[in-house]
């Protein structure tokens, strides 16, 4: 059966604000607490992602982020017109996500917004890489059919929790546009933000083509289909980030 898109949007909007609320609740916590650690706060944002594609996936692809969206759309998996809705939904969620936790706490650690440690060059460079990576994989997991699907949660979960380890301490490891815009909305705090788009932009729609042109390579060329990735993955979902 066919979601019509109003309901696929408020599936991505619930998606990007529980990203929001966790992921960037477990840096705030952590800045009062120190209970969680950089570790902890990694595996926030992999476990969560992984739980939203569990129960939003077969509903709306569970992209949950602007640069995944726009790279399904460059690979023909997802329909250009659909875009504006996914993007502005996944954005909506993000915000109020974000003025959730500053209810909660008030505006303690930044909200979790993402801000270069190194200089904006460099964590540029690294977001266009942890985006890439993370997006080959969600592009195998969800649109391949010789992928495991029962594994697509885990295997996109696993791979923000991985890039936010090692790459969280540079960059911050967003891979988001929407997870870094709603942290800097609500805290003001828009050091070098143009890095969490242009760089998350650029790694997604690299690493999805790579994807495409390893499998053309690998089987023969394959005809791109326009469908909505919601309706080709109902069992085997699309994510993201960080």
């Amino acid at each position: 059966m066919t979601v019509s898109l109003p309901r696929r949007a408020g599936a991505e909007a619930i998606g990007a604000y529980a990203l929001v609320t966790a992921g960037c609740g477990a840096i705030v916590v952590n800045s009062q607490t120190g209970a969680l650690g950089h570790v902890g706060v990694a595996l926030t944002f992999g476990l969560v992602i992984m739980v939203m594609i569990t129960a939003t996936g077969h509903l709306s692809g569970a992209h949950f982020n602007p640069a995944v969206t726009f790279a399904f759309a460059l690979a023909r998996h997802f329909p250009w017109r659909d875009l504006p809705a996914y993007i502005a939904a996944q954005l909506v969620g993000a915000i109020g996500g974000a003025l959730t936790l500053r209810a909660l706490f008030g505006d303690v650690a930044a909200l979790g917004a993402t801000v270069p440690s190194a200089t904006a060059t460099r964590s540029f460079g690294l977001e266009v890489l942890l985006t890439a990576v993370l997006m080959f994989v969600i592009t195998s997991v969800a649109t391949d059919t010789r992928a495991v699907g029962q594994l697509t949660a885990v295997a996109i979960g696993a791979t923000i929790a991985l890039n936010a380890l090692w790459g969280g301490p540079v960059s911050g490891a967003s891979m988001n546009p929407a997870r870094s815009f709603g942290p800097a909305l609500a805290s003001g705090v828009w050091d070098d933000h143009w890095v969490y788009w242009l760089g998350p932009l650029i790694g997604a729609s690299f690493g999805g083509l790579l994807y495409g042109g390893l499998r053309a390579t690998a089987q023969g060329a394959e005809p791109a289909s326009d469908a909505p990735v919601a309706r080709r993955t109902q069992r085997r979902v699309g994510a993201r980030e960080g």
